[in-house]
């Protein structure tokens, strides 16, 4: 299984490529510009090098390349960039293809951070509109900084939220999730839970300034 990382060169698809890497996944790097995309592939298999593991199976690739090539796909671009990112890889989409929404559509107004208003609910409802029938959309890593998981000399210890629509869709991301060290997922059932996961970020992103820290995320005891 390979999975591919939509716009995938800014902090989050870095993260996400090295800790999916090193958990022992073959990872495409997706950008607009391929020879981004392969330079970016390049300095992270260099950072898994220095850290003294297995050699690292990162590729870089045109995100339409990155669709077609892929059975999982992150989509790791700014929320304001994700529809028209998905749309211009829509006839590379098929059935069966997971597609996980990272996203949060953070805003500042009036120098407070808050959520977007939007049609739908949440950003992974909104962007599950733009998806070709029988392409299953899954919400998850809404809640973990993009730049702890880039961070390999921290401990993720936390968990990772999974939901959406599709039984055997979040079952298989729990799956991925579950091999990356640190990291314990917890399938959170429908896809309207990401509307809460969403608003959960925010919470920790305000907690993160309140407390002058950078990595506040959740962990969910007794269970």
């Amino acid at each position: 299984m390979r999975i591919g990382i939509l716009g995938g060169t800014g902090p989050e698809g870095r993260g996400l490529a090295l800790r999916l890497s090193q958990a022992g996944y073959p990872v495409i790097i997706g950008s607009r510009n391929p020879q981004q995309a392969a330079l970016r592939a390049e300095q992270l298999r260099s950072r898994l090098k220095e850290e003294g593991g297995p050699g690292a199976d990162i590729g870089g690739l045109e995100n339409s390349a990155v669709a077609e090539a892929c059975d999982i796909l992150f989509v790791a671009a700014p929320f304001e960039h994700a529809a028209g990112l998905l749309d211009n890889c829509r006839a590379h989409l098929r059935q069966g293809q997971i597609v996980v929404d990272v996203t949060v559509p953070l805003q500042f107004r009036a120098k407070r951070l808050q959520l977007r208003e939007l049609p739908e609910p949440s950003a992974s409802e909104h962007l599950a509109k733009v998806l070709p029938e029988g392409v299953l959309l899954v919400a998850a890593f809404k809640t973990i900084p993009a730049h702890l998981l880039e961070d390999l000399s921290q401990q993720l210890d936390c968990h990772v939220f999974v939901c959406g629509d599709s039984v055997e869709a979040r079952r298989r991301i729990v799956q991925v999730a579950s091999r990356i060290e640190g990291l314990s997922p917890l399938d959170v059932g429908p896809l309207r839970q990401a509307a809460t996961l969403e608003r959960m970020t925010v919470l920790a992103i305000q907690i993160n300034k309140r407390h002058k820290v950078h990595h506040s995320r959740y962990r969910v005891v007794g269970l």
